[in-house]
């Protein structure tokens, strides 16, 4: 699924989305509230970050008396798989394991998380390669297997 936005999100802007995520349909005021409690950002900074949202078509806008309301069509489940997607597309697959342990290393786990997880890696034995090849061109990683491109 690709996701229908002018440009990719920034880590600020993700906090914007993850507040209207949370709404169906949020006042900017609510948005502001919120960061301001969060990060300590200005209320210009965060009006700037929805105004960029709204123009990547991220965020749609609606007006209600003398408030803004805004909403998104993007689903947040489906907006971070197309960015792991993506950043898993822009490593070495020869790392992909790799880095799929530090983020197992690195997150805050439950014991049905960690079920789950289990249960997908033995789902995964059943294909997984004896060794994963490269997908880079030479001279794009430093594995041993470059493929000249």
């Amino acid at each position: 699924m690709t996701i229908e936005m002018d440009k990719d999100i920034t880590n600020a802007e993700w906090e914007v989305m993850r507040v209207v995520w949370a709404q169906t349909e949020v006042p900017s005021q609510v948005i502001i509230d919120v960061l301001m409690d969060k990060r300590g950002w200005k209320e210009p900074t965060i009006k700037t970050l929805i105004g960029r949202l709204v123009k990547k078509g991220a965020l749609k806008t609606r007006k209600e008396g003398r408030k803004f309301l805004y909403s998104t069509d993007i689903k947040e489940d489906a907006l971070v798989n197309e960015t792991l997607d993506h950043f898993f597309h822009n490593i070495c697959s020869k790392d992909i394991g790799k880095t799929i342990g530090v983020l197992i290393d690195e997150a805050i786990l439950s014991h049905e998380d960690v079920a789950l997880l289990k249960e997908k890696l033995i789902q995964k034995e059943q294909v997984a390669y004896d060794t994963v090849p490269c997908n880079c061109v030479k001279g794009q990683c430093q594995c041993q297997c470059q493929r000249h491109g």
